[in-house]
């Protein structure tokens, strides 16, 4: 009998005892290694060309944080927004309107793998007015009838490209050609990548 009281008492001791009963220290909250990046800057150029000769010239400068890794799944955007908003007619009468938004959306990131050249990422949107048509304020009206007054609805253009580039510092490149099929404007993007010293 004396052995069978002993036990209870004993499992107690040995559980107040074991590593398991004792206070257990909290596991320290995993540090992010620190990941050094090289500072670029990044230029976008917009040439656009009208029968050979450029009418229009559009540069766009971004600063780039490119991390020091072999590719760009971690690095971090920077973006670019700038435009205007235009009124579109959408109803019966010219108090019916709405606005869109044109102008250039670019998204880039950029990483440095450490073999001379920067991997490159760029994704851009450019819109803007060029002219305007005659919109009938009557759904039966022709857009000619004189009776009938008319909206003045501006003509929208769009272009849009992704590039995924490999850039050595100070190298220019063109990126992405493109014609207008109606205007036949011929839009032309040059990049060039440069490191902050």
């Amino acid at each position: 009998m004396k052995n069978w009281r002993t036990y209870p008492a004993l499992l107690l001791a040995l559980s107040i005892l074991s590593p398991a009963g004792l206070a257990q220290e909290k596991p320290k909250a995993e540090e992010k290694p620190h990941v050094e990046s090289t500072a670029v800057k990044v230029q976008l150029v917009f040439n656009e060309t009208d029968g050979g000769k450029t009418v229009k010239s559009l540069p766009y400068t971004l600063q780039l944080s490119a991390l020091n890794a072999p590719d760009l799944v971690h690095s971090g955007w920077t973006k670019l927004r700038m435009g205007s908003k235009v009124p579109i007619y959408i109803g019966a009468s010219t108090s019916q309107v709405q606005y869109q938004d044109v102008g250039t959306n670019i998204d880039a990131r950029a990483a440095n793998p450490g073999d001379g050249r920067f991997l490159l990422y760029i994704s851009f949107e450019r819109s803007w007015v060029e002219g305007e048509v005659a919109v009938p304020m009557s759904k039966d009206a022709s857009a000619t009838d004189s009776s009938v007054g008319h909206f003045r609805e501006p003509i929208i253009r769009q272009f849009r490209s992704e590039l995924d580039l490999k850039l050595r510092d100070g190298q220019t490149v063109e990126g992405t050609t493109a014609t207008d099929p109606l205007s036949g404007k011929v839009i032309k993007v040059e990049v060039t990548l440069t490191a902050v010293k």
